[in-house]
């Protein structure tokens, strides 16, 4: 068995997981602060809480495109 590229993939797949929880998780945050009715937040904040919903999904859907056999054609 070839360690080496064992650990690559799992290095590789710990990397993406911890990139898709935190894009979602500030993403949350954003949003409730953008929410909060009793703090003056600027108009921009919402905004970044959906661009890091969308880089979120476009993480997940760029994992779904490594794995899935069809589009690798």
């Amino acid at each position: 068995m070839k360690w080496l590229e064992l650990v690559q993939v799992a290095g590789a797949t710990l990397a993406a997981a911890i990139t898709v929880v935190v894009l979602y998780s500030v993403g949350v945050r954003f949003t409730a602060i953008a929410g909060d009715p009793e703090q003056a937040t600027p108009r921009w904040m919402k905004s970044l809480a959906y661009t890091c919903f969308a880089l979120c999904g476009l993480a997940v859907l760029f994992g779904l495109y490594l794995i899935i056999p069809y589009f690798s054609k």
